[in-house]
């Protein structure tokens, strides 16, 4: 079982229904130099920025087997959101948790991404439903510098360098395992056991004892 979250400074959207297939497309960075006597030389170099496409089905009515944690949405909730991580031009981080069918978690994607591009789709015949085919890239933070020069009637110039902070990462996200406890978790995570009810609280869980694995909670 699949499920895909979406967690945009602290506000976390599950898809209702998860794609069929997801790509990741690692980028090469390596360089093909010739050498004299020896011809083509493949240079290695760290790999670039990953890339992920799927797309998805955005129901316009109920279904039963589609995720709905915070009640059911119409497709303008989504798109709404898909907009608003374009438009404010900052990163989000996307989630994929995978769950075995005998209930066992495999392994997680959770990686901080920027949203390239999404195209959506209505079809005749299916009025309400939307498709949206969306492409991800990784983003890496980084710091700029930026550099002053002033020169003062032929003094000696002088140069100011002022350092500019990245752009604000997500807040924490947190996916439950087999065998973990809200108690267990925020010992782990933030090193007091006692904050179990920030967390519950966070995630709108009334029964701090039932959690399931693959779900995706909120840290304070």
């Amino acid at each position: 079982m699949y499920s895909f979250y979406f967690d945009y400074e602290g506000e976390i959207m599950q898809l209702p229904i998860s794609p069929s297939s997801l790509t990741l497309k690692v980028n090469n960075k390596n360089k093909v130099v010739e050498l004299l006597n020896l011809g083509d030389v493949n240079i290695l170099k760290d790999p670039g920025l990953s890339e992920f496409n799927f797309k998805t089905l955005l129901p316009g009515q109920e279904l039963p087997f589609a995720a709905y944690p915070n009640g059911f949405k119409m497709p303008e909730y989504y798109l709404e959101r898909f907009e608003k991580y374009k438009v404010e031009k900052k990163p989000v981080r996307f989630i994929v948790s995978r769950v075995a069918t005998w209930g066992e978690p495999l392994f997680d994607t959770n990686m901080l991404v920027a949203l390239e591009d999404y195209t959506v789709e209505e079809k005749a015949g299916e009025v309400g439903d939307v498709y949206v085919d969306v492409k991800l890239k990784q983003y890496k933070e980084y710091k700029t510098q930026v550099v002053t020069i002033q020169d003062v009637q032929n003094k000696k110039a002088t140069a100011t360098v002022k350092e500019q902070r990245p752009a604000k990462t997500p807040a924490k996200s947190y996916t439950v395992k087999s065998g973990d406890t809200l108690w267990a978790i925020a010992k782990r995570e933030l090193n007091d056991g006692s904050k179990f009810n920030e967390i519950a609280k966070l995630n709108n869980i009334s029964n701090p004892n039932v959690i399931k694995p693959g779900q995706v909670l909120r840290l304070p």
